[in-house]
């Protein structure tokens, strides 16, 4: 059933589960992420990042498959950067929509996450944005202390804009990391305690079992994913040409889908989500 993101993160959030958000950009992922979710009776989050596909192309594929699901499948813009992006998202008959300004200034933060909100939540779309900044898991060594997310800053920019959930900065990093993750688990704390809505995870791949197990504990309820969903893919391509010739790229697809659904059935249940619907 196709569903916004509210629906899902604030049952999650009441009952201590995380729910994967698995980055998908073509018909092969998206059927792969609701199959495994189905399987295991999870919500799932499906997450089109702008440039992997077409926001327009994308939108009624996913849609369509989410509405045939027998699970709550939230169709997701994962960082929408621009105006555009996200009123192609709500064209594109998207439920929920991440807008990331969390580059901008804070006052320019919250007047363009505000005005995504107005227009969004008048056709019940969901958003999330993100206050601090997540960077890139090849900087982590340098960057791993910057641009962490204020306490007084997240009260007021969730006050000021109305969105449903907020992903924040407290200490990991979008890719593989160049050094090993540290969490700031007070900080996450503290900001659990201190906001009602949904709390989210960024750059939750390489982040390590038992530091994800304990945020979801800390108040996060929406984890994303994709370079372990992507690693796990090529490595089980890897393993089935060591073993035989792959005779076509139906083959290899039907590999990296495999390896794909295996990793995401993994965090399913590392989150807890699995037999939740």
């Amino acid at each position: 059933m196709l569903v916004n993101l509210k629906t899902v993160l604030y049952d999650a959030k009441e009952k201590k589960y995380g729910v994967p958000a698995a980055n998908v950009w073509n018909e092969g992922t998206v059927k792969a992420a609701i199959a495994t979710a189905e399987k295991y009776r999870s919500p799932i989050i499906l997450a089109l990042y702008p440039a992997m596909a077409d926001i327009l192309e994308f939108g009624p594929v996913a849609v369509r498959h989410a509405m045939r699901s027998s699970v709550p499948v939230v169709v997701h813009l994962d960082h929408g950067q621009e105006f555009s992006d996200a009123i192609k998202a709500v064209r594109a008959g998207f439920t929920s929509i991440m807008v990331d300004r969390s580059t901008c200034p804070y006052e320019q933060n919250v007047a363009e996450v505000k005005e995504i909100v107005k227009i969004a939540h008048a056709i019940d779309i969901s958003v999330e944005a993100e206050l601090g900044h997540v960077g890139k898991g090849c900087d982590y060594e340098k960057i791993k202390n910057e641009g962490l997310t204020d306490l007084a800053e997240a009260q007021s920019f969730v006050r000021e804009t109305g969105i449903d959930c907020l992903a924040v900065a407290v200490g990991t990093s979008h890719g593989l990391y160049s050094g090993i993750p540290e969490i700031q688990f007070e900080r996450l704390d503290r900001l659990n305690q201190a906001i009602a809505i949904p709390l989210v995870l960024h750059g939750c791949s390489g982040t390590g079992d038992e530091n994800l197990k304990k945020a979801i504990q800390f108040g996060i309820t929406k984890l994303n994913l994709y370079t372990d969903l992507d690693r796990a893919g090529c490595a089980l391509l890897d393993r089935y040409c060591s073993r035989k010739k792959i005779a076509n790229m139906m083959e290899a697809e039907t590999a990296i889908l495999e390896g794909y659904a295996q990793k995401l059935r993994y965090y399913i249940e590392l989150f807890g989500s699995m037999k939740r619907v």
